[in-house]
């Protein structure tokens, strides 16, 4: 799952081509005016957190040298921006099917498949989850952000799974409530690489935006680098071994940002399919010796398996589970057949 906060480790996608350039020359001293409050006065039209994550990838700078959000400007100061051109005002409904798994008057859960986004990003405008409920239904949570109808917490493109939808304003904020507080409790089932030495364990490592691929994310463990890096914590239990493979349930106590995908890789046992993090694909051929070369799966084999939270209004325990996808059922199939022990 992805929570709002890491939204800032995310870099503003910016068409060169179609970016705005400003420059800004600061007449006197602001004192206790901090630069992103002060940009966003400037400019109305950018949210102070896509202003603070401008400022972080270096699309903002004072006197040519990156800067922080914080930084209270001072007189002959120099700034300049790159500024993405504005979004759309509104998210359009796109008749794309959605797996219902439950739905009442106030959430509805479905299970996600592989290959869409969560809501729209600039660049990418259709085609997403938020696209498909704006057409599902007519009564979604307005939410915070208006590219965001509905959606309480998400899952990266090629993750499937069990997602939360609020239908209304008070069950989004009471949800996203529960997801603050950590007590929404998520299960997690993934087919890794390797056999790993330990039926449980729990990994605690801080993750932060990988130091070269601003796309990746990383486990920082070198001590002057711990301020950049956030706190991660998963638990994990093998549900199944195999010859050169494992299923393993992971329980997320945090919810950073690629943070399953990481820590597996960080302890040596990449997801299949995950190819950022280290992972390979794997062929029907592979596993039994004959068959199709072609993978199993294009991605990683990553499934928001089970979710378990109080209902927002009712506030009556409930625990939805999300059947696999066929590539990942047949993946765990062969697994079983081929490879079991």
């Amino acid at each position: 799952m992805i929570p709002d906060e890491d939204i800032l480790e995310r870099p503003v996608p910016i068409d060169e081509d179609q970016a705005e350039r400003v420059h800004l020359r600061i007449r006197r001293k602001l004192p206790g005016r901090r630069l992103d409050k002060y940009l966003q006065g400037r400019f109305p039209h950018l949210s102070r957190t896509t202003i603070q994550r401008l400022i972080k990838q270096g699309a903002i700078t004072v006197n040519g040298q990156p800067t922080k959000s914080s930084y209270e400007m001072c007189g002959g100061d120099l700034v300049e921006l790159v500024i993405p051109p504005p979004e759309p005002s509104e998210v359009v409904p796109e008749n794309i099917p959605v797996d219902i798994l439950y739905e009442d008057e106030d959430i509805i859960a479905i299970n996600k498949r592989a290959g869409i986004i969560c809501h729209p990003a600039r660049g990418d405008q259709t085609g997403t989850i938020a696209n498909a409920l704006m057409y599902y239904s007519t009564q979604l949570s307005h939410g915070s952000d208006p590219f965001r109808p509905g959606i309480v917490h998400r899952l990266d493109k090629n993750t499937t799974g069990v997602m939360l939808v609020a239908k209304n304003d008070e069950a989004h904020w009471r949800l996203s409530l529960q997801f603050e507080r950590r007590t929404v409790q998520k299960v997690y089932l993934a087919a890794a690489h390797g056999e790993l030495q330990l039926d449980a364990d729990t990994i605690d490592a801080p993750i932060g935006v990988h130091p070269v691929v601003r796309e990746k994310f990383a486990v920082f463990i070198i001590r002057n680098k711990i301020d950049v890096a956030k706190e991660a914590v998963t638990r994990y239990e093998v549900a199944e071994r195999y010859r050169g493979f494992t299923l393993v349930k992971l329980y997320p106590k945090t919810g950073r940002t690629h943070q399953l995908r990481v820590h597996l890789s960080h302890i040596g046992h990449p997801i299949i399919g995950d190819a950022m993090y280290g992972g390979r694909m794997v062929s029907q051929h592979d596993l039994t010796g004959g068959g199709s070369k072609e993978p199993l799966l294009p991605h990683q084999a990553l499934h928001a398996w089970r979710i378990s939270f109080k209902h927002p209004i009712r506030e009556t325990p409930m625990e939805l589970e999300a059947p696999f996808h066929e590539p990942f059922k047949r993946l765990v199939t062969l697994l079983r057949e081929y490879r079991g022990r």
